[in-house]
């Protein structure tokens, strides 16, 4: 996929420094990059900018149609230079680890990042439960996961704050 990265790349750069760039050949760029790219926020970018591409690849477009084009070209750009540059220096942001007990909470439902209650906890299982108990079509596994979230989180509860 780095291939396609750097090739779409260099053709945006030779669309961008072009006088008169040939948006019919931009609007086809675009819609290859909305149908291949794997990064979510480039086949955004590229199928956003589809519509006013067509429009400027029209015979007699407007000067305001050919501007706003050559923006949406540009935001495409953007996109793809943030995803070639290397990082260095730096590391990219990852996606921060959930803990045992927000993995717990999520798996209940639960609110993340304050105090429950015992009762909010026991709530939340036992809605859980009702759906998920083998007993009543739910499977073995499931149950087991949120019975042992119920456990850890009520542990945790229990356990003096620490300082």
């Amino acid at each position: 996929m780095d291939r396609h990265l750097a090739e779409w790349k260099y053709e945006l750069d030779r669309f961008w420094s072009a006088h008169a760039p040939d948006y019919g050949e931009a609007m086809q760029l675009a819609r290859e990059i909305a149908s291949v790219a794997e990064n979510e926020a480039l086949r955004q970018a590229a199928s956003q900018a589809l519509p006013i591409l067509r429009s400027a690849a029209e015979e007699g477009a407007d000067h305001a149609t050919c501007i706003a084009a050559r923006r949406r070209l540009h935001v495409i750009r953007e996109v793809l230079s943030a995803l070639t540059t290397p990082q260095f220096g730096r590391r990219a942001a990852l996606p921060k680890a959930l803990s045992a007990e927000d993995r717990s909470r999520e798996l209940l439902g639960l609110p993340l990042g304050r105090r429950l209650s015992e009762s909010e906890i026991h709530r939340a299982y036992k809605l859980l439960a009702k759906r998920t108990h083998p007993d009543v079509g739910g499977t073995e596994e499931a149950f087991l996961k949120i019975s042992a979230a119920h456990e850890a989180l009520i542990r945790e509860r229990r356990m003096p704050p620490r300082h």
